[in-house]
């Protein structure tokens, strides 16, 4: 895996443009392709610029043998990926990119077309459980022995569970775009950098009846808001907005970062087990809206659970192509 940064400045000294061009080769590997992947891009809006930063990529990938160029991608697939291609009057999320309207007109000048598209799920949150879900998570803890865990730092530091998950998300997204398991050395990183932000009652895993982790759900209060005041600095005053928001004045919106169910498993009556935990949760958290991160457009498993809750489907991203 290369990642080999380009950038473009006008004026002496300031910068208009930048790029890094990215090979994953266990993801070519694992899905037969020669690809290289343009990721972290940004440019004015002059298509002189944004040419000769993409061409750069494209040269530097043909160079390495690959025969198509896709992005925005992310060196590991759980980096920011999708260039928002709808909505760009709606705030967006700390693990989203954003970007301006003329980006994808560019993409499109520039020869690119779609590959896949992600969208957002904006849900309001009810004041109860809808019926349904009460339903079929009763069902599901009766007939299958599924029950709702809420971890420890001790869970995750000391018996394993930060692992349990993650290698539950390989084995869940193992099927999905782009994906390639993480190692346990990219493992440790995740579990190290994010785990620890995360207030753990808001972050349910589900069991079987023999301990083993089915499921699990990553969520946490909004920062969006936060990162705006703090400008992208933790310091000087930086961490106190972040902090605050993590702690005593949470916004009111809760952010659902990754959800997975292990395959096995899944139409059992896992997802209603995580709505009926949180839904009383984000209520006294006084979370009156929650999103999800991106999820693939024709992931219709994925997308059909949220129906009870009369779902918005927001911010769609795209990952571009094109032949070299």
């Amino acid at each position: 895996m290369k990642s080999p940064p380009h950038e473009i400045s006008g004026e002496p000294g300031k910068p208009v443009g930048r790029i890094a061009g990215i090979i994953n080769y266990r993801a070519n590997e694992k899905w037969g392709t020669r690809n290289v992947r343009f990721g972290f891009i940004e440019f004015i809006d002059d298509l002189e610029i944004s040419a000769a930063l993409l061409n750069a990529v494209e040269q530097w990938g043909k160079e390495r043998g690959m025969d198509c160029i896709q992005g925005p991608m992310g060196i590991f697939d759980f980096d920011k990926e999708g260039m928002l291609v709808e909505d760009f009057d709606k705030l967006g999320s700390m693990i989203t990119i954003y970007n301006y309207p003329y980006y994808p007109k560019h993409m499109e000048a520039l020869g690119y077309e779609k590959e896949v598209d992600w969208v957002q799920v904006a849900i309001e949150i009810p004041p109860e459980i809808p019926p349904k879900y009460v339903r079929v998570s009763k069902q599901a803890k009766e007939m299958f022995g599924l029950h709702v865990k809420k971890l420890t730092n001790s869970d995750i530091s000391k018996r394993g569970y930060g692992k349990k998950v993650f290698n539950l998300l390989n084995t869940a997204y193992a099927p999905l775009f782009g994906y390639t398991e993480l190692s346990d050395k990219q493992i440790d990183l995740y579990i190290k950098r994010y785990l620890p932000l995360i207030d753990k009652q808001l972050l349910p895993v589900i069991e079987n009846e023999e301990g083993e982790v089915i499921g699990a759900a990553i969520t946490m209060g909004s920062l969006s808001h936060a990162l705006q005041k703090a400008k992208g600095k933790l310091f000087p005053f930086g961490w106190f907005h972040l902090l605050r928001a993590l702690t005593w004045k949470r916004e009111d919106t809760a952010e659902l970062l990754l959800i997975a169910v292990r395959p096995d498993y899944q139409g059992l009556g896992a997802n209603a087990l995580f709505f009926e935990d949180l839904i009383p949760i984000y209520n006294k958290c006084h979370f009156k809206r929650a999103e999800t991160g991106p999820q693939l457009e024709d992931n219709v498993k994925e997308l059909s659970q949220w129906k009870p809750l009369n779902p918005t489907f927001i911010k769609r991203r795209r990952c571009y192509k094109k032949k070299l």
